[in-house]
């Protein structure tokens, strides 16, 4: 009897209807092919919503996610609706009710893709960034005082609990021990590096380090572990992008490296990610926009979309669908789209959807 994955589709504002369009496309006929069903329940949570109702999520919306084994996410963000609403209402407050500490962002580059990085290939560009998702600046603890005068303050405190942090640790130590360079076949090692600032911030990142050697040295000796400044990661993610494994760091360092690995693997047309509860329901994105201006145009890019409905699938546990959807965009970037930008793919959104579903 095959397995059948209830999933919540949020198709969002924008372009995002039509990327998740794409990528549902995609796991339907890798669903038939490898025998496992999906039944697909769309919300139209986001903008439009919010300008007609005034609602940003209903009540009873983390309740009504926890009835699905995962969530596919098209993107937020409106042009008439005022920046942070949505993201807050919707993304910040879904990842924190559905407690989904864990940011994955696999940074690989595509044969065919062009990157920035002179002399870079897929060989270089090929690591995870594993972005903890629930404490630092981001948890909202803080405040103004004197709001509008000479004298204002202004206070966001990057807070953390050891829980936290280790719990996300053991899943950075596991998923290297898993999917590092040495499992993989393309290293000596597999290598977990944590990028801090232990120099500046040392009261959050004194805690980041001590847990994460001491976890390492007791419960994963087989994982070679490495420290990064988050400044230098950035400095070499641009210079010496193989130097990288899996990586592991706060909210709020995540949040800009990834930006920056995106543009290192071709844009983020291609740059896919998931927010990650191990033990629950997980949420699976493009990390690029809505894209707007694109709207209902059929130029936007939907790979992004379609590689992280294959990271839902892998992370549900259907490895051989992911694996299969993996080798398909891989063949399309490499033999068929031109460049990965809005109107330049020498195909329309739903041709490239076609030519990734028409590969597995």
């Amino acid at each position: 009897m095959s397995k059948t994955y209830k999933i919540a589709v949020l198709p969002g504002d924008g372009t995002g209807p039509e990327v998740t369009r794409e990528a549902v496309k995609v796991i339907q006929v890798a669903a038939k092919k490898f025998g496992f069903t999906l039944q697909l329940n769309e919300y139209d949570w986001g903008g439009d919503r919010y300008l007609k109702t005034g609602e940003v999520l209903p009540a009873n919306a983390a309740v009504e996610m926890k009835q699905h084994d995962a969530i596919l996410l098209g993107a937020i963000g409106h042009p008439e609706v005022k920046p942070g609403i949505l993201e807050k209402g919707i993304l910040l407050a879904l990842r924190f009710a559905l407690d989904q500490y864990i940011n994955l962002r696999p940074v690989r580059l595509y044969e065919g893709v062009e990157t920035p990085i002179k002399d870079k290939g897929p060989k270089q560009i090929d690591y995870v960034v594993i972005r903890e998702n629930s404490g630092d600046v981001y948890t909202g603890t803080g405040g103004i005082m004197m709001k509008d005068t000479p004298h204002e303050v202004a206070v966001q405190n990057m807070l953390y609990t050891r829980a936290q942090v280790d719990r996300c640790l053991r899943y950075a130590f596991e998923y290297a021990r898993k999917y590092g360079k040495k499992a993989r076949g393309v290293g000596p090692d597999n290598t977990l590096a944590l990028v801090g600032k232990t120099n500046v911030l040392t009261y959050v990142f004194d805690l980041w380090e001590r847990a994460f050697h001491e976890m390492g040295a007791k419960e994963f000796p087989d994982i070679k572990r490495d420290y990064y400044h988050v400044d230098a990661t950035c400095m070499w993610m641009v210079k010496s992008p193989e130097w990288f494994d899996v990586l592991v760091t706060a909210n709020l360092f995540g949040d800009i490296i990834t930006d920056l690995a995106a543009i290192t693997q071709g844009g983020l047309g291609i740059a896919a990610g998931g927010n990650i509860n191990p033990h629950g329901v997980s949420m699976f994105e493009p990390m690029g926009g809505s894209a707007p201006k694109y709207t209902g145009k059929g130029v936007i890019n939907p790979l992004a979309a379609i590689c992280s409905a294959m990271m839902m699938l892998e992370t549900l546990g259907e490895q051989t669908a992911a694996n299969a959807i993996n080798k398909a965009v891989a063949d399309v970037c490499k033999n068929k789209v031109q460049s990965l930008a809005a109107g330049k793919m020498g195909y329309n959104t739903q041709q490239v959807g076609d030519l990734v579903a028409e590969r597995i």
